[in-house]
């Protein structure tokens, strides 16, 4: 029939954080000292297309170089993998990643997505579906970092194991004690399965200070982003154009900080409440933080996996690594 999709429309479930809870962690983090944000806030509709902006950037090395680790090692990651997988994308933002991973994989069965922006993911399942018509396809607009136990994964199980496929290096915007709790909750959820994770590696200060601070100034409307967010979604006279980008590479944390400096002495309103900002404060608003092969998968063991394969670029800039779960 005329305008009928022609394609199985994917499963969509939506478990994005609610107004209150949006409220409650503004007013705790510019509350605390020092001032902080959650990175989730980043990734509305806007600040998802900004980042993928971000991706296209020349110093912003950390996607191409993942990208090609995966196509150049694609045959050796599909039989570690092994056949008729469900992939389970954490942070899923654009389909470009998984789109290479579906064609990689030997004969999928589903694939779930999860992300906290409702609009970039809606588009991006849509897109896979369209191309992988025949695969069962599942979106789950959630913050994939609150419990894995307690999102639905079950909506797309097959038949065949659960493979976690976690890009990126978004582990590196948590703690290595926050990473290894993440991950140690994922091993018992994918059990019998695994989890294909990317990790940034330590380099040179210089090539990671350039990342975070390109030349466009796209990281800069990325980071302020957050600021227009929550003046979008909450009752403010915070103005984000009276704060300015700050992002350096820190080598005693081995870890690339972002924050938003007020560029004056000022107060500000969030609903009910005032926060006083003296010039030059920060909010720390995303860590991300640089590992050697060696720390990561440490780490990982210690979480519960076993650290199958990892895949490197020639340069040692950026690594894949294959987790088997117990």
């Amino acid at each position: 029939m005329p305008g009928d999709i022609p394609y199985p429309l994917p499963t969509l479930i939506d478990l994005k954080p609610d107004l209150a809870s949006i409220r409650d962690v503004v007013l705790d983090g510019l509350g605390a000292r020092p001032k902080t944000l959650p990175a989730w806030l980043f990734y509305d509709a806007e600040g998802s297309r900004l980042f993928e902006s971000i991706c296209e950037q020349p110093e912003y090395y950390p996607t191409r170089t993942e990208l090609a680790i995966l196509r150049d090692h694609g045959a050796d990651i599909a039989r570690t993998l092994g056949e008729g997988c469900t992939l389970v994308e954490l942070g899923s933002g654009s389909d470009r990643k998984a789109k290479v991973m579906l064609k990689l994989l030997r004969r999928p069965d589903g694939y779930i997505a999860i992300d906290v922006s409702a609009d970039q993911l809606r588009s991006a399942v849509h897109a896979l579906a369209r191309e992988f018509p025949k695969l069962s396809m599942t979106g789950i607009c959630a913050d994939f970092g609150e419990r894995a136990e307690a999102l639905p994964l079950e909506e797309n199980a097959g038949d065949g194991p659960m493979v976690g496929f976690f890009p990126g290096s978004t582990v590196g915007n948590m703690t290595p004690e926050d990473a290894e709790h993440f991950l140690a909750q994922w091993a018992q959820r994918l059990s019998g399965g695994g989890m294909l994770i990317g990790v940034d590696l330590v380099k040179d200060a210089s090539i990671l200070d350039a990342a975070y601070n390109d030349a466009a100034g796209v990281t800069a409307r990325f980071n302020r982003n957050v600021l227009a967010h929550i003046a979008r979604r909450l009752d403010t006279d915070l103005d984000p154009m009276r704060f300015r980008h700050h992002a350096f590479f820190n080598p005693t944390m081995s870890r690339v900080e972002m924050h938003l400096l007020a560029d004056r002495a000022l107060e500000v309103r969030v609903e009910e409440h005032m926060f006083a900002f003296e010039a030059g404060e920060p909010i720390h608003t995303e860590n991300s933080y640089k590992y050697t092969v060696e720390n990561f998968t440490a780490l990982a063991t210690r979480a519960g996996f076993e650290v199958r394969r990892t895949w490197t670029d020639a340069r040692q800039w950026f690594s894949v690594h294959y987790l088997a779960a117990p």
